[in-house]
């Protein structure tokens, strides 16, 4: 039994370092869209604004959320107040919730195929312009937007926590 716990953690090591990490969106996921007016500067710096604004309130609604179903509610809900917000930076847009239209997107080395999605979509002015977009649920843009400094992120291996409790 001691020769296996050792032999089993090289291996865990090993797989754990070549095994390329790939983000695959679930089937339930709801994306959350910004399309800017167009390419322009003062555009594209528009369409950060906004991005960035509703990015940090839609992450405090939904930081308890567990389900699709709950986190559809919550969005219906605070769609007056999303509305204000884009508001402040255009009253040329579209705020629209539902099955909306995504072109093919390759995000962290998936492609991800075009089609109706699940999501929040703004569009600012004619939508002619360069857009972003996220997970909004499950939070996969959210915590992106956190993890800014892996700096300070503690690493543990889960076979190494299983050999520590062994030793105690």
């Amino acid at each position: 039994m001691k020769k296996i716990i050792p032999i089993l953690f090289i291996l865990f090591l090993v797989y754990g370092l070549t095994n390329k990490e790939e983000v695959i969106i679930p089937d339930y996921a709801i994306r959350f869209r910004v399309i800017a007016n167009s390419n322009t500067l003062q555009d594209q710096t528009t369409k950060y604004l906004v991005k960035n604004d509703l990015e940090n309130k839609l992450n405090d609604l939904m930081q308890d959320v567990k389900t699709k179903e709950e986190a559809s509610e919550k969005i219906e809900e605070s769609m007056p107040w999303i509305r204000e917000e884009v508001n402040k930076y255009t009253l040329k847009n579209t705020v629209s919730y539902g099955k909306n239209e995504f072109p093919e997107k390759e995000y962290k080395g998936v492609v991800y195929p075009s089609g109706k999605y699940d999501s929040l979509v703004i569009t600012l002015g004619n939508g002619e312009g360069e857009n972003w977009w996220c997970v909004m649920f499950p939070p996969l843009c959210l915590l992106d937007a956190k993890e800014n400094n892996t700096e300070d992120v503690e690493y543990k291996f889960f076979v190494q926590e299983i050999l520590n409790q062994f030793h105690s």
